[in-house]
């Protein structure tokens, strides 16, 4: 267990979720240009630790844990930082938290009926990064007082958002084709 917690990949989630606490810091002392660097890197070194996972041969249980909490963490912490602070506008705020807690009420849905993993789709990822960049951009923005980062946050935020629900259905479909195969479903 030790052994598997302390390798590359499992390093770089750790590092990512050991400055989320940092970035609340940033947030709560008003120094939003920093915190949306800050939140940029997070994000974009997202895709680094399952790249390397894979390509090193080094996935684990552990790993498969620390790096979507490191994801769900950074977005719920900046996401509702964001909303408290007034850095996101409040409906696309709200938006991404509807669709995070329908989510996560479907994998649990999901767990209580036998269903241990969904494949994760490759758009999932595309519009996760858009949300992570536009985030970014909104606290950027509100750090630097700067309307085109404003702007270039909307015009990534609002599509990546629209994916961010079409793909959230598409697990929903996914998740419902789980559940009907699932062994431990007496139904099918």
């Amino acid at each position: 267990m030790i052994r598997d917690l302390f390798n590359v990949p499992n390093i770089i989630s750790l590092i990512r979720l050991a400055l989320i606490p940092f970035f609340i810091y940033l947030v709560a002392s008003a120094q939003y240009g920093s915190a949306g660097l800050l939140f940029g890197f997070i994000g974009a070194t997202d895709w680094i630790d399952g790249y390397l996972a894979r390509r090193l041969g080094q996935v684990t249980e552990v790993g498969k844990f620390l790096d979507p909490l490191a994801d769900r963490l950074a977005v719920a912490v900046a996401v509702v930082g964001g909303l408290i602070t007034g850095v996101l506008p409040a409906w696309f705020a709200w938006a991404i938290i509807v669709r995070e807690v329908l989510i996560a009420g479907g994998a649990v849905y999901g767990w209580t009926q036998g269903v241990t993993k969904l494949d994760v789709r490759w758009i999932g990822k595309v519009a996760t990064f858009g949300l992570y960049f536009s985030v970014a951009l909104f606290f950027v923005a509100a750090g630097w007082d700067s309307d085109p980062w404003f702007v270039a946050g909307y015009l990534i935020g609002v599509p990546s958002l629209v994916l961010y629900y079409v793909v959230g259905a598409m697990y929903a479909m996914d998740m419902r084709s789980a559940v009907n195969e699932s062994p431990s479903n007496p139904g099918t």
